[in-house]
């Protein structure tokens, strides 16, 4: 019997005072609640954790736990609140092309779109540091040009401005997929030796005024308009990284394996 959600549980996790009518307004607020609350972190992943994307599973660690989870876990969960809200809404998969070129990207970034009076709109929760923090009309004419969707012939692309410079994150033909679809994008990017998400420690969590993200050893702090980084010295340094600004301990990072960073050894 597939798990029921617990609608109440989880506006407490993203601490939820507004309305829940099916609108644009709410999509908005809902989206920003959710990033701003539950962060994006690969942990489970380093630590040799399956990832289940089983609805119980989810609602036990993103909101039991307070922990993160990557995309396939942020837009499972807001696709169950969104639809049991009565939004209408389909399921995708993307090929992230930040640092590879798309004939070398799989289709493993998971993210939704929802169907409004207004439009089509790009709902994408699940992307970390770089990603939108509000629905995407299916056309340029946002308020707030940091990101945009963009149509060729053939695909769709999700585009940024970072400074001076528009790249591109993601591109999509905007078919619907299916569970299956999305299951297997979920196995590979987990346990695949050369997914980026077996390699890499990467953390993005909302702050005050801004946002900390981490790669690896290094970490930025956005807040205030101003940019600082610092780098981790020891896993001691991240577990309270997590404490102070992720929401959650997790004793367990003190074993991590990054093979990106062969410096931190055991014991570190």
């Amino acid at each position: 019997m597939a798990t029921a959600l617990d609608l109440e549980a989880y506006l407490s996790r993203v601490n939820w005072q507004g309305s829940l009518l099916p609108n644009l307004e709410t999509l908005t607020r809902l989206q920003e609640a959710h990033m701003r609350h539950i962060p994006f972190e690969n942990l489970d992943v380093l630590l040799g954790r399956p990832i289940s994307l089983d609805l119980g599973a989810l609602q036990a660690k993103l909101i039991q736990a307070r922990r993160g989870g990557y995309c396939f876990e942020h837009v499972t969960l807001l696709g169950a609140v969104l639809e049991s809200l009565g939004f209408s809404l389909q399921a995708h998969t993307a090929r992230v092309v930040m640092f590879v070129p798309l004939h070398e990207a799989p289709r493993t970034h998971m993210f939704l779109t929802v169907s409004l009076p207004e439009g089509l709109f790009v709902v994408d929760p699940g992307f970390g540091g770089a990603g939108p923090r509000y629905p995407l009309a299916m056309r340029k004419d946002q308020a707030d040009d940091s990101h945009w969707m963009e149509q060729d012939s053939s695909c769709w692309r999700l585009k940024t401005r970072v400074r001076d410079e528009v790249r591109t994150l993601w591109i999509t033909t905007l078919d619907p997929d299916y569970p299956v679809d999305f299951l297997m994008g979920n196995h590979y990017t987990a346990t695949f030796p050369e997914s980026p998400f077996r390699n890499r420690l990467m953390l993005r969590a909302w702050i005050p005024g801004g946002q900390v993200t981490v790669m690896n050893r290094e970490c930025t702090f956005w807040q205030d308009s101003r940019l600082t980084r610092k780098t981790l010295e020891n896993r001691q340094e991240l577990r309270q990284l997590l404490m102070d600004h992720f929401g959650f301990d997790l004793p367990e990072v003190i074993q991590l394996h990054i093979p990106q960073v062969p410096e931190w050894h055991e014991g570190e």
